[in-house]
């Protein structure tokens, strides 16, 4: 498989929410936060979210081993080393957020907390 389909890959599993990338994290905040007020609501999102996996996971059949002439294929290239160099720090970005989240979380613990008490008090 090339290199730019293995990143379209990633990705794509990042934004279905795929454990370890940051997609999770912000998912599973989501449901856990909408599940506390209204579990109706929480069901209706997680549905969402799987039918927008799904619909990812289409995409990313379609545009990788979709309908290809192969007069097209010998034309394209693979990516070359300054791309690769632009890629890996947003890859290394979502990994780092999904595996370690702390780092982002406390960093808006407080204002968080003072929203949260401004709301309810």
């Amino acid at each position: 498989m090339p290199l730019y389909v293995s990143i379209f890959l990633f990705f794509t599993m990042a934004n279905i929410g795929f454990p370890g990338t940051s997609g999770f994290v912000g998912e599973f905040l989501i449901l856990v936060g909408s599940f506390r007020v209204n579990s109706s609501v929480t069901f209706f999102g997680a549905t969402g979210m799987i039918l927008g996996g799904c619909y990812s996971l289409w995409l990313f059949n379609r545009i990788a081993f979709g309908n290809l002439k192969s007069e097209y294929l010998c034309k394209v290239l693979d990516l070359n080393k300054r791309e690769v160099v632009i890629f890996m720090p947003l890859i290394l970005y979502t990994l780092v957020l999904g595996l370690m989240p702390h780092f982002y979380l406390d960093s808006i613990h407080m204002s968080i907390n003072n929203l949260i008490e401004n709301i309810y008090f």
